[in-house]
């Protein structure tokens, strides 16, 4: 890769991003940060399978549900992605259902679940999926009655963004910083949530890009860039194994939708008319039923740091989701509970597992598997862990600005 394969954002509208992804001000209890879901600490994710939201203390893997009325009423559905070369030229499709993609049906550059009610003038993808965990309750907008946030999140998704917007422009410092950063900014009301989100957009594109790994080193003619185990790791990769058939590119993914049978645990992300708990994936965006059960084939550049994986972060190690596209349907009958790393929270157990025990539900996940099967011995799943690792970049895993001290609200900073 090369900084030609990127789009180019702004230094001096990463600068403002950077302070608004870890100030809580955006949330609506200002209590949580886009930061504390995607951490610097934790490769840009929070090391949990499902992430606590709104109302959960900490941050990462020691993250807690929180007590007393401010407790999280609900899991968040998904795993937390890192952030990793999101600002590629080739990404046009988000999420794990990829919910969020560039197309111009809505009249204002993306297919969202905004629809048309997104802002214009946004500047790439990016900037378009800064604005959807503001407006969502259990990410950040907290719950009805607590905040105007929250109550407007029930009422339409663009009554949101301008209650945040005259946050941020009442203070002079963040005023100021966007005056430098945009031409079309010289006093308070000229901030919009679009530029809110552009500068988050910037920030994201800019901060996490990493192509600095002993698997480039060894692209570009260093032989010795990776070691024996590693090397047969990467012929396993492109060949039995045939990770490669999904995970090729630059990127290692080719941005297309699977299922591989990954169990099912967390409120899931149903549609409105679904009549219980569970989570069909792709389908949830396509409406068609081909597409049950299948996500996102994800970017496996410094996949050694984002831990857990999978859409719900079932597998808590490399060699347990390697295993698991090795032989899906049978890894899914000795899948256990305790390998989701979930933050207790007791009077969300009844409903954790309750699709994972459906056994309608289990058979349906377990039929519907778009990867064959394959027969690795140990020694070679080990080294294709290994190879996996070589993956993971040098000083390009620190990012660019990195996480700031202070944040102008004066808030925590996670």
């Amino acid at each position: 890769m090369s900084p030609d394969d990127f789009l180019q954002f702004s230094e001096a509208k990463a600068r403002v991003g950077q302070l608004l992804f870890y100030d809580p001000i955006l949330s609506g209890n200002r209590n949580i940060s886009c930061g504390t879901c995607h951490n610097h600490d934790f490769g840009g994710s929070d090391g949990l399978s499902l992430g606590i939201g709104e109302g959960g203390l900490g941050v990462g893997p020691e993250r807690t549900a929180g007590s007393g009325p401010d407790r999280i009423k609900k899991r968040i559905p998904r795993n937390a992605p890192g952030l990793w070369n999101l600002g590629a030229r080739e990404i046009h499709v988000l999420n794990h259902d990829g919910r969020l993609s560039i197309s111009d049906i809505y009249g204002n550059g993306f297919n969202s679940p905004a629809e048309e009610w997104l802002p214009q003038g946004l500047d790439n993808i990016l900037a378009a999926q800064a604005l959807f965990p503001m407006a969502a309750q259990f990410e950040m907008a907290g719950n009805p009655k607590e905040n105007e946030v929250a109550g407007a999140t029930h009422d339409r998704i663009d009554a949101v963004w301008p209650i945040l917007a005259k946050r941020v422009r009442a203070i002079p410092e963040y005023v100021e910083l966007f005056a430098r950063a945009f031409d079309d900014v010289s006093r308070p009301s000229d901030v919009t949530i679009t530029h809110i989100a552009n500068a988050l957009g910037a920030f994201v594109g800019r901060e996490w890009i990493s192509y600095d790994s002993p698997f480039d080193a060894y692209l570009a003619g260093n032989a010795a860039a990776l070691s024996a185990e590693q090397k047969q790791g990467m012929t396993l990769f492109y060949g039995e194994a045939g990770c490669a058939e999904c995970h090729s590119g630059p990127l290692l993914t080719n941005h297309e939708f699977y299922a591989i049978a990954l169990p099912h645990f967390g409120p899931g992300r149903t549609r409105r008319f679904d009549p219980y708990v569970r989570d069909v994936g792709r389908m949830g965006e396509s409406d068609r039923v081909e597409d049950a059960y299948r996500f996102r084939t994800p970017s496996l550049r410094n996949v050694a740091l984002t831990a857990p994986y999978g859409h719900n972060g079932a597998y808590a190690t490399l060699a347990g989701i390697v295993r698991h596209h090795l032989d899906p349907q049978a890894s899914f009958e000795r899948w256990q509970k305790d390998e989701a790393r979930l933050p207790d929270a007791p009077w969300l157990s009844d409903t954790d597992f309750v699709a994972f025990e459906d056994f309608r539900e289990r058979a349906r996940l377990k039929s519907k598997v778009d990867i064959r099967p394959r027969n690795l011995a140990d020694d070679e799943v080990q080294a294709l862990v290994m190879f996996l690792t070589s993956l993971t970049g040098g000083e390009s895993v620190k990012g660019r600005l990195g996480k700031p001290d202070r944040v102008p609200s004066g808030l925590r900073v996670d």
